[in-house]
């Protein structure tokens, strides 16, 4: 988390003029060239693949880690195999370059980013008729009519006249971005680190090694998931996925062992202050504060309530969860307005507090600033006119603006016209902030467009004119960051700025038809949103009820709930703020607070598995630290992606209506 990232780290000085890899002495094809028909079937390939990752993550608990690297290791190890295979056979292939790896990387990850963005797991079907059912046809606020099914043509249109704008809202600003704020982009730049180290002699036995890994663990995830699925039968309580790893009393209260390799594939991608702020939450959560508030049952509200009644104990689950994302949202959102306004004031750049990649001062140095320049050289040669990206987005903002409130209508014409012009100056916060830390802030920026347009419009169709005005704010904000993240991976890997751009308008445009054709295989497979299933779109209920509270307020929450509200909302404040105030010594081991806000209502389980992930890769890095760093990348894309792939056939058999042979159940003893 902004970690100073030197040039050596990037370039390897021993390959410099050797001809073939060095920056000064590599011939780089011209943008088109970089651009292959091969590598849009791969990244199509790859895209469908995270896509359903994504969704799969998404609808279970809601955290996304990045895929970037993993999007550009299995772009090089596609491609290579195609290449090898074709040169078995005799066909002459062209050469493989970085440039194409990059340009892969780049569509792959704007294609699944839409799996995200396009609120498959939030605010679209925060939309439909099951959540307005979970929530209680007589909750306060909650009207039949702010129903809107998802169906594959208007969720493609949608996306198609939203998801564009974010690339050419901040397309202007690369230079400033990724040249002169020289912003790390951590993703980015490991993906570039990556990606290089591919491409060069040195590079080639450790490329080959760890994808020898990610085939290897992805063999075994995949196998163990069909292993599991013999075992879950009939119903949500069999099987490995239900396994009381601590006992019977704990299992009550969420606290188990999944044996799921997705969840601890993410432990071993995500920071340890991350999984670990994710078991904390857990443990307040669903070790003392819910069983607390459970003890008052009768007291702070009515017994007997259904599990998913928000007058009830999920009242609590939802917006205590609500309130410390919130608190967590806001404090970053005004901290990054207020960096980027102070450092945009700040005419003497030598002093200024971004995070740069340092400058070679050796007896190199002049070798290092002749690199330098090549690499600025090639970013700046194909230009992407300001002309072009400004008439892009005004004529994008004309089209959306015609055709949102058609498929929308609460949300009125004007009320998209000001979200489009408010939205590149929250964009620019949130790449800036991407750039800082890593950590796209998208989804918080969405619920503040939620809360406003729920607000302005009022009882009669705010609940859908919100969710519809945080879908168009989230696709801007989160497009924005994916581009920006790539633009400093294509500076690294002298990929051309225009070959990035192109790449991002194709990721973009598959992902238009991609992530609502795998989302639409979910949602006819399985029971999306059952609280007690194991897609239970845990965002959707939280979207839905924000909206509510746009337009309603507070009036009908449980006995307390506000007053918790309030105090972990200003906990959340507090936490961060000691994150900032500490030294870096003792922040790094202060706590999320929206990562410990996730397991507030999903449950304990996930965070058990990410917590393995995260002491597996912590044993790791104490035995062999060059390990770890080389090859958990791969380890956690191969556990992911084998879990991925077997949703494919767990679905098309859930379609056929084939169950599972066995139900393993576990329960107390006889004699207990």
């Amino acid at each position: 988390m902004g970690t100073e990232i030197s040039e050596p780290l990037i370039l390897d000085k021993k390959t410099i003029g050797d001809g073939g890899v060095g920056v000064v002495s590599e011939r780089v094809p011209e943008w088109k060239d970089q651009i292959t028909i091969r590598g849009l079937v791969v990244s199509a390939l790859l895209g469908t693949l995270f896509c359903i990752i994504t969704h799969k993550l998404n609808l279970t608990v809601g955290i996304i880690p990045s895929m970037n690297v993993g999007a550009g290791l299995l772009g090089f190890f596609f491609v290579k195999s195609w290449t090898g295979f074709l040169s078995k056979l005799g066909f002459q292939v062209s050469r493989f370059t970085k440039q194409e790896n990059t340009v892969i990387q780049t569509c792959v990850v704007a294609c699944y980013g839409l799996a995200f963005s396009g609120g498959f797991g939030s605010y679209m079907i925060a939309m439909d008729e099951r959540t307005y059912e979970l929530i209680g046809a007589d909750y306060p606020g909650n009207r039949a009519v702010d129903i809107k099914k998802p169906g594959l043509g208007w969720m493609t249109g949608f996306l198609f006249v939203v998801s564009f704008l974010g690339l050419f809202s901040l397309a202007p600003l690369r230079k400033v971005m990724v040249m002169d704020y020289k912003l790390t982009y951590p993703s980015g730049t490991a993906t570039a680190m990556l990606i290089n180290s591919f491409h060069t002699n040195s590079g080639a036995e450790l490329a080959g090694k760890q994808v020898t890994c990610l085939g290897k663990y992805l063999s075994i995830s995949l196998v163990w998931s069909c292993f599991k699925w013999f075992f879950s039968g009939i119903g949500d309580s069999c099987g490995f996925d239900n396994f009381p790893s601590f006992g019977l009393t704990l299992f009550k209260n969420t606290f188990y062992f999944d044996f799921s390799p997705t969840y601890v594939g993410c432990g071993l991608i995500c920071p340890h202050i991350v999984n670990c702020s994710v078991l904390l939450g857990a443990i307040i959560s669903w070790g003392f504060l819910w069983p607390f508030i459970s003890a008052h049952s009768g007291d702070w509200y009515p017994s007997g309530l259904e599990s998913n009644n928000f007058k009830g104990l999920y009242g609590y689950k939802v917006f205590i969860a609500i309130a410390l994302i919130l608190g967590d949202g806001l404090y970053n959102l005004v901290k990054i307005i207020y960096i980027t306004a102070k450092e945009m004031c700040n005419q003497s750049t030598k002093q200024s507090k971004l995070p740069i990649v340092n400058e070679i001062t050796d007896n190199e140095s002049s070798k290092r600033l002749e690199e330098q320049r090549k690499r600025d050289e090639i970013f700046l040669k194909d230009r992407i006119p300001a002309w072009f990206a400004a008439s892009g987005y005004v004529a994008l903002v004309a089209i959306s603006t015609a055709t949102i409130p058609i498929i929308f209508p609460p949300l009125k014409w004007y009320l998209v016209l000001v979200s489009y012009i408010i939205a590149p100056a929250l964009a620019f916060c949130n790449s800036y902030g991407t750039g800082l830390t890593d950590w796209s802030l998208s989804s918080s920026y969405g619920k503040i467009g939620l809360f406003i347009m729920a607000s302005l419009v009022g009882s009669n169709g705010g609940v859908i004119a919100g969710l519809a005005a945080c879908g168009v704010m989230m696709s801007i904000v989160s497009t924005a960051a994916d581009l920006m993240q790539d633009f400093k991976t294509g500076y690294l890997t002298l990929s051309s700025a225009k070959s990035m751009f192109v790449s991002q308008l194709l990721g973009t445009a598959m992902g238009c038809v991609i992530a609502p054709l795998t989302f639409w295989l979910f949602w006819t497979a399985f029971d999306i949103g059952s609280p007690d299933g194991p897609y239970k779109a845990p965002n959707a209920v939280i979207f839905r009820e924000m909206a509510i509270l746009g337009i309603e307020g507070f009036s009908e929450l449980p006995k307390h709930c506000l007053a918790l509200c309030c105090g972990f909302f200003v906990g959340a404040l507090i936490v961060n703020l000691l994150r900032d105030a500490t030294p870096k010594k003792i922040s790094q081991f202060i706590p999320i607070p929206m990562a410990m806000a996730i397991p507030f209502y999903i449950g304990a389980y996930f965070a058990v598995d990410m917590f393995v992930g995260t002491v597996i890769l912590y044993i790791w890095e104490r035995i062999n630290r060059k390990d770890a760093e080389d090859y958990a990348c791969a380890v956690a894309s191969g556990l992911i992606c084998g879990d991925g792939i077997w949703t494919i056939p767990s679905a098309i058999l859930s379609i056929l209506r084939i169950n599972p042979p066995i139900c393993m159940y576990f329960g107390p003893s006889l004699g207990s």
